[in-house]
């Protein structure tokens, strides 16, 4: 992540694209010299947007900030929800949290049901890539041991995703990560209750052992706006001999289209900022990313 301003290359680039993701909105303009808040812009002038969805109340969305029912507690724990952001303090401005990363062309909440952090969890589930006799297959030209990891097609934009999901309020992410998966990878929700405790139960043998936390905070993504923003937790948990996920079948559930293993590789294109939480999985395993030599020893 780039720091407080935003203004780094590629930080801040999906949370500025138009239109705003399920609508026809456009939102204004901002150029990279102007993204980070230090910068003086007198005549910045976001457009307003909250998704009618949100606006209708559900029990995952705040109120709008007007209603005078609502007093949030913004950077701390506010009853179950957790409105600290990963990322340090963030500052509020005329009652709305102010988007760590700096000036996103929109403000309210668009399709995000928080004002603030909106804490979302991604497991990502890895195996070597073998052989039909068991042995790990290695790429040709770089050498090293190719990894795969579990995919899902998003059914919201079409594209390939690591299955993650948003926290439930008061849920640990150690729970939402395991959650997630089961219903987005396994399609654990239209399972019978014996199906479920079978599912169940490898789930907890995988995810109960050591795992690497690639990334957490703030995420540049599509649906954020200048007061509600994407923070994701990512974690591996890595099947070292392919036994615990052979005896699960992947089933495409929830808000996913299709699912399937994935070879890791520099030419993945993700949804978000996923291709750079596989790229720092690659790197701790020691596993093939590219075949430029160079790319190794670069920044994603």
């Amino acid at each position: 992540m780039s720091g407080s301003n935003g203004a780094k290359e590629n930080s801040h680039n999906k949370a500025r694209t138009s239109p705003y993701p399920g609508s026809k909105v456009e939102r204004s303009e901002v150029p990279n010299e102007k993204v980070g808040w230090l910068v003086e812009w007198q005549d910045y002038n976001p457009v307003e947007y909250t998704a009618v969805s949100v606006l209708a109340g559900p029990q995952w969305a705040d109120p709008q900030i007007s209603e005078s029912n609502f007093s949030p507690k913004f950077n701390e724990k506010d009853g179950h929800v957790e409105r600290k952001s990963q990322n340090g303090l963030y500052e509020i401005e005329n009652g709305r949290p102010r988007n760590p990363a700096g000036r996103t062309g929109l403000v309210g909440r668009g399709l995000l049901g928080r004002w603030g952090p909106n804490h979302a969890a991604d497991p990502i589930i890895t195996r070597w890539k073998r052989d039909d006799s068991g042995n790990k297959i290695t790429h040709p030209v770089s050498g090293k041991c190719i990894l795969q990891f579990v995919a899902i097609k998003r059914k919201d934009c079409g594209e390939w995703a690591i299955p993650g999901g948003m926290v439930d309020p008061g849920e640990k992410i150690s729970a939402t990560l395991k959650r997630e998966f089961g219903e987005e990878a396994l399609n654990s929700l239209q399972k019978s209750s014996a199906e479920k405790r079978e599912i169940e139960k490898k789930l907890h043998a995988l995810f109960s052992q050591e795992h690497l936390v690639i990334y957490k905070g703030y995420v540049d993504d599509p649906r954020n706006t200048d007061n509600a923003w994407m923070e994701t937790e990512a974690v591996n948990y890595h099947d070292e001999t392919g036994e615990t996920m052979d005896s699960l079948t992947l089933e495409a559930g929830d808000d996913a289209g299709k699912v399937k293993w994935v070879d890791i590789s520099d030419q993945l294109k993700l949804y978000a900022s996923h291709s750079q939480f596989i790229r720092l999985v690659a790197e701790k395993r020691d596993a093939h990313w590219s075949e430029d030599p160079a790319a190794d020893s670069r920044g994603p």
